[in-house]
């Protein structure tokens, strides 16, 4: 990390799969940088303190807040954001897709990463591991039933079709 005035650093990010060096603000968030500085939309900001999830993308393979944490504290994190998901052809795209787990959408990033991270972890989980893992994400429509049968679905790409 390379100091610069006022207390901007430069950090290096490797997000989705793609180096990035940037020099950030010391009270920038994660997704401020992403959305804002790197132009990544796919991450969403709804409360902006943490409370909804529409903000979470992958950081070291662990679902996190982007809004809450400070893109300075980042340095050489690997990051994955709701775009890998389309840029993988992972299985949630048409899953979310055919169980309609969306109205809105604008919740949708949010739990598509939560999902992601739940799958790269554990690809065949049970509907009380996804309740757990989905119990941070708010959505405003009501879709919940839906997302659970999303990743019910992708879960059975992710094993071969079982």
């Amino acid at each position: 990390m390379a100091e610069n005035n006022g207390g901007a650093k430069k950090v290096s990010l490797k997000i989705n799969n793609q180096e990035y060096g940037i020099v950030v603000e010391p009270h920038w968030t994660l997704r401020e940088v992403i959305h804002d500085k790197l132009g990544l939309t796919g991450t969403k900001e709804m409360c902006d303190h943490g409370a909804c999830g529409s903000c979470t993308v992958i950081m070291n393979g662990r679902p996190i807040l982007s809004c809450m944490t400070l893109a300075i504290e980042c340095e050489g994190k690997v990051i994955e954001t709701v775009e890998i998901v389309d840029i993988e052809k992972h299985p949630l795209v048409m899953a979310y897709a055919n169980n309609h787990a969306m109205q809105c959408g604008y919740c949708t990033p949010g739990f598509v990463m939560t999902a992601k991270a739940l799958l790269d972890r554990n690809p065949n989980p049970g509907e009380e591991d996804i309740k757990d893992a989905l119990e941070g994400n708010i959505c405003r429509c009501g879709t919940y039933p839906a997302h659970i049968g999303a990743i019910l679905e992708a879960s059975t790409k992710l094993e071969g079709g079982k």
